[in-house]
């Protein structure tokens, strides 16, 4: 939120000077205030109106709890008393505050006041006294509206008007890894418009939930580097989000969260819907026997069987000990829903190297370790788990234990 909005300029008398605040008394107190300014501008003047060298560049100053955005103009021309007017509007946010989005408002009031003082002087010319006349009012209006709206159209004269809008931020998309596996949040259909890239619509069809980072490349035929950045591009938009690849092997395991779903009967009906299959599904059953079964799926259940996964178990033995409820749900969407939710967590399997030779027994009957065997040696430094390995090397999990089972001491771990 901006604190405050500020008109300065040098004045060939007084030198640098606010002109107009808004808030009034924010920058600059009169004598008949005792409050405390947001930034003392003395100490910043020399910075806010800097020689001309300095102008035409944006400026970002931490003063105090605040931070000060301007961009410093300078006109140059005989018309002027010392041959240059300098001036610059800022904006006063608090010192935390993500000023991204303001960057480009301080630039934007720049340039078109700028036009303005070079076409009627607007600037130079207002005999407007402090905290009066359209300048000010402006400033006003440009505060009220950005803070309340993120957006204004401000009309100056006939032929210009002020026209913001703040885009929203967010923070940089976490590293993509070639085995996860991303999950829609939105309709992508929806969103496709004749400006996507190429590599964008390539990969639309192949975004299901279930093909991981890796595999989406090579089904789309597309270079992998394109296809990580496209991914990254639509997490940072927030309209998909990355889960490790889903298997019957996995085990999973609930966190500290499950305490929030326990008592959360909204989000617990939620599950239940999301989870349960069609009743198409089902036809081999009684409709009756269908009915009672789904009904016995409640609130209660769900905790049960989510706090009955833990580490060590793999989804698949946890099927063989739920088969009751295991042919009404989708498995997938069962793990899934915890996951996204935060209340599970999916436990990983590394492999380390114990020792200095990995592959010895295997290099002693043969000329020289396989390829594949040299690129599985860089994965057992503990950092990899078993996802990154399968996907990187293009095998299952049963041939990845085979091959470790004959490299020596290495020892697999589950965290």
């Amino acid at each position: 939120m901006i604190k405050a909005i500020f008109f300065s300029k040098f004045d060939v008398v007084e030198g640098p000077k606010v002109v107009h605040q808004v808030p009034i008394n924010s920058i600059t107190p009169s004598s008949e205030t005792t409050s405390q300014p947001l930034v003392h501008f003395p100490s910043v003047a020399a910075t806010i109106i800097p020689r001309q060298t300095f102008c035409s560049l944006p400026i970002a100053l931490l003063h105090s709890r605040y931070r000060i955005l301007g961009y410093p103009t300078c006109l140059a021309s005989p018309t002027y008393p010392r041959n240059e007017f300098i001036f610059n509007f800022c904006l006063v946010l608090p010192r935390h505050t993500e000023f991204t989005a303001y960057a480009s408002v301080v630039a934007k009031l720049a340039a078109l006041f700028k036009h303005l003082e070079e076409t009627s002087h607007f600037l130079s010319q207002d005999k407007s006294l402090p905290n009066t006349g359209k300048i000010y009012a402006l400033c006003e209006i440009l505060l009220e509206d950005l803070n309340n709206y993120c957006e204004c159209m401000i009309p100056i004269d006939e032929s210009n008007t002020l026209n913001i809008k703040l885009f929203p931020t967010y923070p940089s998309p976490p590293p993509i890894f070639p085995h996860q596996v991303p999950i829609s949040t939105v309709r992508l259909e929806s969103l496709i418009d004749s400006n996507w890239d190429l590599t964008m619509l390539l990969i639309l069809p192949h975004i299901d939930g279930v093909n991981s980072v890796k595999q989406i490349a090579l089904l789309a035929d597309a270079d992998y580097k394109l296809v990580r950045k496209a991914i990254a591009h639509l997490l940072y938009y927030g309209c998909v989000i990355l889960l490790d690849t889903f298997s019957f092997g996995a085990s999973y395991a609930p966190t500290v969260e499950m305490g929030v779903f326990v008592g959360d009967t909204e989000a617990q009906e939620e599950c239940r819907r999301y989870i349960l299959l069609p009743g198409t599904g089902l036809q081999h059953e009684p409709a009756g026997e269908m009915a009672a079964n789904r009904e016995a799926l409640d609130g209660t259940k769900l905790v049960e069987m989510y706090y009955s996964l833990r580490q060590g178990m793999s989804v698949k033995s946890w099927c063989m000990e739920h088969a009751d409820v295991v042919r009404m749900i989708d498995i997938r969407r069962f793990i899934t829903f915890g996951v996204i939710k935060g209340f599970l967590y999916r436990v990983h399997k590394y492999a380390i190297a114990m020792g200095a030779t990995s592959i010895s027994s295997q290099a002693r009957d043969r000329k020289g370790p396989k390829k594949d065997d040299r690129e599985l040696e860089r994965f057992l430094d503990g950092n990899h788990c078993f996802d990154e390995i399968c996907t990187e090397l293009m095998i299952s999990e049963r041939d990845l234990l085979g091959k470790l089972k004959g490299m020596g001491d290495v020892q697999i771990i589950q965290k």
